[in-house]
């Protein structure tokens, strides 16, 4: 019989949990070539006329602009394929330091004696996220996709998410009921101690007011919310009135550039948040 004293203990799961466009990446994934080549229209012209539908039909922004993309296409006669929409997402402009970001977070935290999972919570097309480099990081990824038809062209929207409805996918992290369509799993009653992943465990990287539900969420439940910023924008004053504002009013535990090299601000932020999930539970805090 196995001596069962001498057995490691199972690491204890925490998580990151990303926001996409402009928290991993620059920009908005569908600007890098889908809203210029395909719906041909400048970046400001098509964000724009969203804006206008939504307010002349009282709808969701979200689904006005997957609506409109579809739109678009057809109007120029282009097919919208699965295919199609992962090769517009293939060359995001992420930002320094993601390509070696997972595995080094992923180190530090097994020698916290922590498991750790990455997810995507995003407005953003899935299918465009995975075309993306980085895609086979995370666990899973939560963000507006389309139903495609017999021929396989997008047809309408599937899943659409918008700031508030991030908040069910944190939900669905917390129960383990990671399938959008399981709707038996995220309803059904579950003791906070029964939980895959309690929220204090979950550290949430968001960068714009889309993000502040889920982040105001994630803290008042006893977890980590960080606000990044573009480097390039971090001096000027509208990003120190987002900054104050956001510490002001209590929404999120810090704000750091959104450069995720080894030894910068944020870096370390998500070293300690890491740090301190290991303390909470007993375990000892990894030095590196």
């Amino acid at each position: 019989m196995a001596d069962t004293a001498s057995r490691k203990p199972q690491p204890l799961r925490a998580a990151l949990v990303y926001d996409f466009d402009g928290t991993l990446a620059r920009g908005n994934l569908q600007e890098r070539s889908f809203i210029p080549e395909v719906a041909g229209m400048s970046q400001a012209d098509f964000w724009r006329e969203v804006r206008r539908l939504a307010k002349a039909e009282d709808a969701d922004e979200i689904l006005v602009y997957m609506h409109l993309m579809l739109d678009r296409a057809r109007a120029a006669g282009h097919k919208v394929t699965r295919e199609a929409l992962r090769a517009h997402g293939a060359d995001p402009d992420f930002f320094d330091g993601l390509d070696h970001w997972f595995d080094r977070m992923n180190a530090f935290a097994a020698d916290c004696g922590l498991e750790l999972d990455h997810y995507v919570i995003s407005s953003c097309i899935h299918e465009m996220i995975e075309g993306c480099p980085h895609y086979g990081k995370f666990r899973q990824v939560f963000a507006s996709r389309f139903l495609y038809d017999a021929n396989g062209e997008a047809r309408w929207p599937g899943v659409a998410i918008n700031y508030t409805t991030k908040t069910q996918f944190l939900f669905r992290i917390n129960k383990g009921a990671e399938s959008v369509s399981d709707t038996e799993g995220i309803n059904r009653f579950m003791r906070a101690e029964e939980r895959p992943l309690p929220f204090e465990r979950m550290i949430f990287i968001g960068d714009g007011d889309t993000d502040i539900p889920s982040m105001k969420m994630v803290t008042s439940q006893g977890g980590c919310a960080i606000a990044v910023l573009d480097p390039i924008a971090w001096a000027d004053e509208r990003s120190a009135q987002k900054i104050h504002k956001l510490i002001a009013e209590d929404r999120v535990s810090f704000v750091a550039p959104a450069d995720y090299q080894r030894g910068e601000v944020l870096d370390v932020i998500v070293k300690g948040a890491l740090g301190r999930i290991a303390l909470r539970a007993g375990l000892a805090v990894s030095a590196g």
